[in-house]
């Protein structure tokens, strides 16, 4: 019920409702495909650069949105913290459920891009909903951290959207992780969702620099962080009401 009011409070008086969620990754990918695709330069391990940018936006956008939505989703919503006793741990879940429905809507663009430019998946194609499962588990953990401290500093409203920006940068959206020399690719694998791209980008085009080793590395740091945040969103829990 959370999440499918959030769905219509978001979609409210818009004309082109979640048609919207498809314009935004693929207007970027577009523009992404122009500067980088075609001025830059940029390799995307053999797959048109236009359906390489649009499978890595679609898993961010998913993710920018949910982390988004569940870190705001106490402060936003601080007249229920208040009034009404519930789990508070279902606003930011509900939250991100709300963003699991835009992924459904704007996946099927991917499935038609694929074909369109000769594209035919493999049977890897059945790991895909694996992968974006553990985008938004991910989310779920980071929202449980920003939610709890947003309460306490409002600071970390403020800060998330730039964050999240710079964050984009540093992981594989728009450029191949082959790009990065091997000895260092340990290191970007401590940035969870580079399982998570990398694993879109291998269930789609069966290619990518996904390893067992490296896949191991972003999961772990994915569990610390969903364990960690739940754990520290619940200690803080008691107080939301008192504070907010």
């Amino acid at each position: 019920m959370l999440a499918q009011r959030d769905i219509r409070l978001r979609y409210r008086q818009t004309a082109l409702g979640v048609v919207w969620v498809v314009l935004q990754p693929l207007v970027a990918a577009i523009i992404f495909t122009v500067v980088f695709g075609r001025l830059v330069q940029v390799p995307s391990d053999g797959v048109p650069y236009v359906v390489f940018a649009f499978a890595g936006l679609l898993g961010w956008s998913f993710f920018a949105s949910a982390v988004g939505r569940a870190g705001n989703s106490l402060v936003g919503q601080s007249h229920l913290v208040t009034k009404v006793y519930f789990p508070r741990v279902l606003l930011p879940v509900a939250s991100v459920g709300a963003a699991v429905v835009d992924l459904v809507v704007a996946l099927p663009v991917l499935l038609v891009l694929m074909p369109v430019h000769g594209i035919w998946p493999g049977p890897q194609i059945l790991a895909l909903p694996l992968f974006l499962l553990f985008i938004a588990v991910l989310a779920c953990g980071i929202g449980f951290w920003i939610s709890a401290l947003s309460v306490y500093y409002r600071d970390f409203s403020f800060a998330m959207p730039f964050v999240i920006q710079v964050w984009m940068y540093v992981t594989p959206v728009v450029f191949p992780a082959s790009l990065i020399p091997e000895r260092w690719r340990w290191v970007f694998a401590l940035n969870p969702l580079f399982l998570g791209l990398e694993g879109i980008r291998w269930a789609a085009f069966g290619k990518g620099t996904l390893t067992l080793p490296l896949a191991a590395s972003s999961a772990a740091v994915a569990v610390l962080i969903c364990v960690g945040g739940l754990v520290f969103f619940r200690r803080l829990e008691r107080r939301f009401a008192d504070v907010i």
